[in-house]
């Protein structure tokens, strides 16, 4: 690499871990179109190098929200064990199904539970089901299943599932919902990590390099998370989640409307 290539996915890394601990989610959503398009990678090494680098910055994000008391344990350990097979059933069943079918239905629920968060949780609200011991399990390994197929299809680390979920449905606090998030990402990773890996999918030149920013990136978009009012948060935290679904549900209906 380059002196300015160099320069430019340090830049690409930090832009994406700011984003992952602000808003829970891995970056690779940031990540792999910033490698694809600014270092002009081929598509599958700009899918698959930032895996690798998802684990460092979602444990730094994690482990910052964890100090300030903002991590739902139990939830994330439960959202791992689901969401890692998941992950591996959602890669294998991009061979099998119009992926694009699929990630529009992913959009528009995302998209609902985007508008959600953006309404605002009753504070009066009646307890619910998943309110419950049993149905807290129940509702954590559901959702972690869901962001764990997610994962596999996209190539991210399925916080855009896991957190509006939680912070929608199960009513945890969004900076609790934020941080268990990133605690989860950081085990769903690890088996697309280690399969591209060993197909020789990802560029680790280019991991090191977007790796030293989204580190230092990930612990400041946490800090500013948790230094956010809860409703000003919600607010910013809904708006990504609705571009996300936007963008995604565009994307996969130019898809078919092409194929």
């Amino acid at each position: 690499m380059s002196p300015i290539e160099i320069v430019l996915a340090v830049a690409v890394g930090l832009a994406a871990g700011v984003l992952s601990g602000l808003f829970g989610v891995g970056g690779g959503i940031v990540m792999t179109p910033g490698i694809e398009v600014v270092l002009a990678t081929p598509g599958i090494v700009a899918l698959a190098t930032p895996l690798p680098v998802i684990l460092p910055t979602a444990v730094t994000g994690a482990l910052t929200y964890a100090r300030a008391g903002q991590l739902e344990r139990r939830g994330a350990v439960l959202m791992a064990i689901a969401g890692v097979p998941a992950a591996a059933l959602g890669a294998w069943l991009t061979e099998f199904v119009r992926t694009p079918v699929l990630l529009i239905v992913t959009a528009a629920l995302l998209g609902w539970q985007a508008a959600g968060l953006l309404r605002g949780r009753r504070p009066d609200a009646p307890r619910a089901a998943a309110d419950e011991p049993r149905g807290r399990v129940a509702a954590f390994l559901g959702i972690g299943a869901a962001a764990g197929v997610v994962s596999g299809l996209l190539g991210v680390g399925g916080g855009i599932v896991m957190v509006p979920l939680m912070a929608g449905p199960l009513r945890i606090p969004l900076k609790r919902a934020l941080g268990t998030s990133l605690a989860a990402i950081a085990a769903m990773v690890i088996p697309g990590t280690l399969v591209h890996a060993a197909l020789g999918n990802v560029d680790w030149g280019i991991f090191a390099a977007v790796t030293i920013g989204a580190i230092p990136g990930a612990r400041v978009g946490a800090r500013l998370a948790l230094g956010t009012a809860e409703r000003t948060l919600r607010l910013a935290v809904g708006s990504f989640m609705l571009l996300v679904a936007i963008g995604y549900g565009l994307r996969q209906l130019l898809a078919l409307a092409g194929g």
